[in-house]
């Protein structure tokens, strides 16, 4: 079973291949992903590792978290699983509309 984990604490030029890099010598890498802004396209200095055993996942924990990288140290833990948001973007206003009296 893959174990996904979050790293955070990226220099913004931190590539996939740089994260595929430093985690294959605690296991297989089964996927990367830096976390880009949507709009500039820009990394917002976290990511998410994806190692194929709990037991790799917990040897790159050990081995990276707190590990200087570029002048800065990184944070590794296990992720959370994402929560969902609410659909539509109706702003969190109910609808109806129109407004005037009714006559139920």
């Amino acid at each position: 079973m893959e174990v996904k984990l979050y790293v955070g604490n990226l220099t913004y030029g931190t590539t996939e291949a740089d994260l595929q890099t430093l985690f294959a010598a605690s296991g297989t890498v089964k996927s990367v992903q830096i976390i880009k802004d949507r709009d500039s396209g820009q990394s917002k200095g976290f990511g998410f590792v994806e190692m194929t055993t709990q037991e790799e996942a917990q040897n790159a924990i050990k081995a990276l978290n707190g590990k200087e990288v570029d002048g800065r140290a990184l944070t590794v833990n296990l992720a959370k699983p994402r929560e969902e948001r609410g659909g539509g973007g109706r702003g969190g206003r109910g609808g109806g509309g129109g407004g005037g009296r009714r006559d139920w």
